[in-house]
């Protein structure tokens, strides 16, 4: 004897089952959580060139501010004051505004009394500027 179903063999869902669809959006998801990283830090960076990049610096123009522990500053060997070295650093801009400076901080030197002369720079106008440094295998020596 056969038995009869209610449920016809062909009929149509009424709902969708997003199941299936969910797993894959959250699979999707942590793939791109983990590699949004990677690929951040791993961009190619092509510099680019510049003729003016290529012309060298005048030696004799370079300024030296030294910047010792103490926070005793130099200007080309001399001991200035924080004003002084404003001063100074302004005379030298409107003789020659292509003028260079590096300062040389000393290593124990605390950072906002280096910003502070960084600062000085930056309201007198000197946009060349470097900081001395050394290599690592070089800090004990001088």
């Amino acid at each position: 004897m056969r038995r009869y179903s209610s449920r016809s063999s062909l009929h149509t869902l009424g709902e969708l089952n997003v199941t299936p669809l969910l797993d894959l959006s959250f699979v999707l998801l942590i793939i791109f959580m983990i590699t949004t990283p990677l690929m951040e830090n791993s961009v190619d960076l092509v510099v680019p060139s510049s003729s003016t990049a290529k012309t060298q610096v005048d030696p004799a123009k370079v300024q030296m501010v030294e910047m010792d522990r103490n926070d005793v500053i130099k200007l080309n060997d001399q001991v200035v004051t924080r004003t002084d070295l404003e001063a100074q650093l302004t005379e030298i801009k409107a003789r020659d505004p292509a003028v260079s400076v590096v300062v040389r901080p000393d290593r124990e030197l605390a950072i906002q009394k280096f910003i502070g002369v960084m600062d000085i720079l930056k309201r007198v106008g000197i946009g060349k500027v470097g900081v001395m440094t050394q290599p690592e295998g070089n800090a004990g020596k001088q």
